[in-house]
């Protein structure tokens, strides 16, 4: 049975090798096999957001697989708000990414040792049976071989970078080069036995503190009347911009679904650019979208989610949120690889996708003409077909040649 959220009430801390190592070997599924014997086990996978989000289902089936565990998931501070939320792990421990990178900057190797150095001497105590490396890059492949624990499993050749592949020494290979990073996740996790079971229904839900602080916002800002709304999040990443549906092409969503009776809600975090963006959707939704309240923390987004009817983002981690709150969601695909970055296919979504020739892409483009290929009556087309009550999952999107 896999755990709701909030089950548990995880500890947080920020902040040599156990025994001789086994021989590295591919890992096949295995229905009928039981998993290794653990009772201290370690999740890394450090950010961001989004790809922290994905990694929850799996967490979940493994926390299925060891009720009684101790598990720990080493996260960078951006996303730990996410582990902490779901409430599955029994501890996370905070990789300080930021310090680390201020003392390399500043050239402080002795102040960068001893930081790392502590977080290894943390990993080191905790005297893990098993640690799962969810990344599949340079720095969490060290991490994970670091941790001293003797059991480590992690994606083979083809589906990690840096040489991850070679810190582990159990090496799961995909049997697909392009699976789903819900796929992709699992099939770790179904390394251990190959029954695993993974939720099959929306698990994340907010505090009742964040729902009672997200009513008095709402009427505060004299929104108390509106109950159900089309909730928008235009931003992205800074470094993601490439990703982002343009302002006025956000405005005529909002211009064309107010005609047809529907509340408009913009989602935004506490940062500066998000402010700014939202400032310009508003203003070219010419009145008709209103400023949701700001959600300062994870906690604060999942109530806001929790309440509206649809969500509606470019590809971004706050849209694999709202897909595991169980709100039905529409995808904007542009540069990025609609089966690598497919929504959760337990909720009920959309996906809007124009392929050019020059997409998918990692890097994105200055024009972002993809992105304004869709066309917003397309976009509310799919807002209603799901603000309706249609149910059908990814399989169901609509993509057309741009």
């Amino acid at each position: 049975m896999v755990p709701s959220a909030r089950s548990r009430s995880p500890a947080r801390t920020d902040f040599g090798d156990t025994g001789r190592d086994r021989e590295a070997a591919p890992v096949a599924h295995d229905v009928s096999a039981r998993p290794p014997a653990a009772d201290r086990i370690l999740i890394v996978r450090l950010g961001a957001l989004g790809d922290v989000v994905r990694t929850l289902p799996s967490v979940a089936a493994l926390r299925g697989l060891y009720p009684g565990a101790h598990l720990t998931w080493l996260v960078e501070p951006a996303a730990a708000g996410v582990v902490d939320a779901a409430g599955i792990v029994d501890e996370t421990l905070i990789f300080p990414r930021r310090e680390l990178s201020v003392f390399l900057r500043a050239a402080d190797g002795l102040s960068f040792a001893r930081m790392l150095i502590g977080v290894v001497r943390r990993l080191r105590e905790r005297r893990f049976d098993l640690a799962l490396d969810f990344h599949g890059i340079l720095k969490s492949g060290i991490l994970t071989r670091l941790s001293g624990a003797p059991l480590r499993y992690g994606f083979g050749r083809a589906a990690s970078r840096e040489f991850a592949h070679l810190f582990v020494n159990r090496r799961v290979e995909l049997l697909a080069s392009r699976v789903s990073r819900y796929d992709r996740n699992a099939a770790l996790v179904r390394a251990l036995a190959g029954h695993a079971s993974l939720p099959q229904a929306p698990f994340l839900e907010p505090s009742p503190l964040a729902v009672a602080r997200l009513a008095a916002r709402i009427s505060h800002l004299d929104l108390a009347t509106t109950e159900r709304f089309v909730l928008i999040h235009p931003s992205s990443s800074p470094r993601a911009r490439y990703k982002r549906y343009a302002p006025s092409a956000w405005g005529e969503v909002a211009r064309r679904l107010s005609k047809e009776g529907f509340s408009v809600w913009i989602a935004r975090g506490p940062g500066r650019h998000e402010k700014a963006l939202v400032d310009e959707v508003l203003r070219a939704s010419g009145g008709t979208a209103v400023q949701a309240p700001e959600t300062r923390s994870f906690d604060d987004l999942l109530a806001l989610m929790a309440r509206a009817s649809v969500f509606v983002s470019c590809d971004s981690g706050p849209l694999h949120v709202a897909s595991l709150v169980g709100v039905p969601v529409v995808q904007l695909l542009g540069p990025t690889d609609p089966i690598h970055n497919e929504s959760w296919r337990h909720s009920p979504s959309r996906r809007v996708h124009f392929p050019l020739p020059c997409s998918p892409c990692r890097s994105g483009c200055a024009e972002a003409t993809c992105m304004r290929a869709i066309p917003p009556a397309l976009v509310v087309a799919q807002i209603r077909d799901l603000h309706a009550g249609s149910n059908d999952s990814t399989e169901s999107f609509v993509e057309r040649p741009g």
